[in-house]
């Protein structure tokens, strides 16, 4: 019996046994075939570029090259071709298209969040409203609400009301300074000087006729609010053309990019606003999408309105000096005239280099102030070469008076008692500093002819293109508080001779929080002297030399007059002989 049973149990237990077996069997033979099949498409086509590119087509590509789509057996894959090698196109190409598409991209999105932003900015004033109206109406007292609430729904609607007005008043300004520009007619004009010149721009450049200080008559933006500004019109003008009007079909409709701007013109008139007008690449070779675009300027605004009292504001005028003996006579003589009998609120330093005519310098400097019984004067001597950032830090260090307002001065200078008054205004400790720019006198006997028509010194004080030029690329005629230039780190002492540490000094104000006034000044001349290039200059500082000579000596129209000198006396002498 007992081998009967065992008999009886032996299938039974040799069936999970055989179906282990199986499942182990029929694993094995699935890892086999997984692997066979990786091995076989490593193997087969070469899967160069994994990123599914389906669809995407550029000019630069080509159609030479093997289609990316989908194969036979499902997977992502290139389709080979007879010319497989040579006709793959590059990873650069595709990287480079990649590129463009995601700068669209990125050109739509910031539009998107700026006009997002504009939406917010604008649901948040409308919200405000609302909420002021709301709080008007709950103003009312418990004791008169029925009465009260009624005067302060009407007190509600009646601001409302006025809010609304005033919205309208701006709306009506704003369309009348359209009107008034000249945007879709011109207006007649006395003569070519009245005209207001278009700028042209591209995405890269800017084409203009008042070349600033670069004096490139093309160049890229460097001012940022410029940059911004032209920025901000592209962006809106391909927002305007990337939203489909009712009469357009959007699946029709062209989709612009930057790529498709080919031009823009704009200008300012002073009064009115900014005219834009951008031309962009339409559907068609022959076809193009030109949008005109109006910045109108709003009503004045009072910003302040306050009193300033100079009358205890004392100026420390710094001169640094090195030989020169015979101008600083000159300058002396214009400094008492003006600093003193008219002004009487100013100190003079005078920081001179070396020992030779200091004795002489020392001399004109006392007896010229004793007639007048002025003492607020200070001679220092400093040994080396000479170095104007360095005189002028010793001597604003050198003042022991607490804050006080200083002017770096040299002695080709001449200035009016109002440009002293000029100084202590656009001058605040902590908040701004002022640089001037001044007159540059061209040489006085090619202006008058020659020597002996010379007028005097303050008869020559004229200001035209024919007598001088306006000094905007020196920035070493400056007014500050010393706590401020102290603060700001002061010149580099370490520059030797003339030229440089004002641009070393401007340059930190202009990179901190500090306000610079920049404006030209009618008040104050650089009065011309002759300038020598010495022949231990480099060749690029000695041509730098010659260059700066030229600008000081006479304006274009004078040099050219000299230039051609002897062929205009010649014509001139024909017309004698004839007549």
């Amino acid at each position: 019996m007992l081998h009967t049973a065992m008999l009886r149990r032996g299938p039974l237990f040799s069936v999970p046994c055989v179906g282990g077996m199986l499942v182990l069997l029929c694993s094995s033979l699935s890892l086999l075939y997984i692997l066979n099949c990786r091995i076989t498409q490593y193997n087969g086509s070469p899967l160069t570029y994994p990123m599914s590119l389906a669809g995407l087509k550029h000019p630069s590509l080509g159609s030479t090259g093997p289609d990316i789509g989908t194969g036979a057996d499902g997977t992502r894959g290139a389709r080979a071709g007879p010319a497989q090698s040579g006709g793959l196109p590059s990873v650069q190409s595709y990287q480079v298209l990649l590129q463009e598409r995601e700068e669209q991209h990125q050109l739509h999105i910031s539009s998107l969040k700026k006009e997002i932003s504009h939406l917010k900015e604008t649901l948040q004033e409308r919200s405000q409203q609302l909420k002021e109206v709301q709080d008007s109406l709950k103003r009312s007292a418990p004791a008169e609400r029925q009465e009260a609430g009624a005067r302060s729904q009407g007190g509600g609607l009646e601001e409302a009301q006025g809010v609304k007005s005033q919205q309208t008043d701006l709306q009506e300004f704003l369309r009348s300074q359209l009107s008034k520009a000249e945007v879709t007619v011109g207006s007649r004009l006395p003569n070519e000087y009245a005209v207001v010149p278009f700028e042209s721009f591209t995405l890269q450049k800017v084409y203009q006729l008042e070349m600033g200080l670069g004096r490139s008559p093309e160049e890229q933006p460097a001012r940022k609010d410029k940059r911004d500004e032209l920025g901000e019109v592209v962006e809106v003008a391909l927002h305007s053309l990337n939203t489909p009007s009712s009469q357009e079909k959007p699946e029709n409709s062209k989709v612009y990019t930057p790529s498709d701007f080919i031009e823009g013109i704009t200008r300012t008139e002073r009064d009115k606003g900014t005219l834009y007008e951008l031309t962009f690449r339409g559907e068609s070779n022959n076809e193009f999408r030109r949008l005109v675009l109006f910045r109108p300027f709003g009503p004045l605004m009072e910003v302040k309105n306050e009193r300033v009292d100079t009358a205890n504001v004392l100026i420390n005028i710094i001169v640094p000096l090195s030989g020169r003996a015979d101008r600083f006579k000159q300058f002396m003589q214009d400094f008492r005239e003006v600093c003193v009998r008219q002004d009487g609120r100013v100190y003079l330093t005078v920081v001179y280099f070396g020992k030779e005519h200091m004795s002489e310098v020392r001399s004109t400097l006392e007896n010229t102030l004793r007639e007048v019984n002025f003492k607020n004067y200070t001679l220092l001597q400093l040994d080396g070469e000479f170095s104007r950032g360095r005189g002028l830090d010793f001597g604003v260090r050198e003042w022991k008076g607490g804050n006080v307002l200083i002017f770096f001065c040299d002695v080709d200078i001449y200035f009016t008692a109002d440009f002293l008054n000029t100084c202590r205004l656009n001058t605040e400790p902590g908040k701004k500093v002022y640089y001037p720019v001044l007159f540059s006198q061209y040489n006085p006997a090619v202006i008058y002819g020659s020597p002996a028509n010379i007028p005097p010194v303050k008869q020559q004080l004229v200001i035209r293109r024919d007598t001088g030029f306006w000094r905007d690329f020196g920035f070493g005629m400056t007014c500050q508080y010393s706590s401020d230039y102290i603060n700001i780190g002061g010149f580099d002492t370490n520059i030797k001779g003339w030229g440089g540490e004002d641009v070393y000094l401007y340059r930190k104000y202009i990179h901190s929080n500090l306000l610079v006034v920049r404006a030209p000044t009618r008040d104050m001349f650089h009065l011309w002297h002759e300038k020598i290039c010495a022949d231990e200059l480099s060749p690029g500082q000695y041509n730098s030399c010659i260059q700066s000579k030229v600008m000081n000596e006479a304006s274009h129209s004078q040099l050219g007059m000299r230039l051609f000198r002897n062929e205009i006396e010649a014509h001139f002498n024909k017309k004698k002989m004839k007549g």
